[in-house]
């Protein structure tokens, strides 16, 4: 399990503060300010969350996207756009990669100068995920 939450320093509570994160144990934690009180909530939950939320906006989409990275890397054969589609409909399974490795922080920072922004809740449940143009 990564030491880290994977949003770190991306998510607010739904009043717009800043949550903070915490280790209970070896278990990774965003700790939301409840009327003082620290609630703990294990990373793993939240993150999960919102990565089904970045699988939802991909899916259907399956076949554009990987045409169009596959132009973007200048590899645009049959090969690569079937892998690049096997990749997107696999995502699942590299989430459960992503949550053990985690983010490096400069694409952390680069999502928080995006306006990459998650809202939960005290219980842990996400609100909305502010993607920067709604700012």
């Amino acid at each position: 399990m990564t030491r880290l939450p994977l949003f770190a320093g991306l998510v607010i509570d739904e009043y717009g503060q800043p949550v903070d994160t915490a280790l209970v144990g070896d278990e990774p934690c965003y700790v939301v300010d409840d009327a003082g009180f620290r609630r703990h909530i294990p990373s793993a939950e939240v993150d999960r969350q919102v990565l089904a939320a970045m699988r939802a906006q991909v899916a259907g989409m399956e076949d554009e996207l990987s045409v169009q990275a596959a132009k973007m890397l200048g590899q645009d054969d049959l090969f690569t756009v079937a892998m690049i589609r096997q990749q997107l409909e696999n995502m699942e399974t590299q989430f459960d990669a992503l949550l053990q490795t985690g983010f490096p922080e400069e694409l952390r920072a680069y999502l928080g100068m995006m306006g990459f922004r998650v809202v939960i809740n005290v219980h842990g449940e996400v609100l909305h995920v502010e993607q920067g143009q709604e700012r």
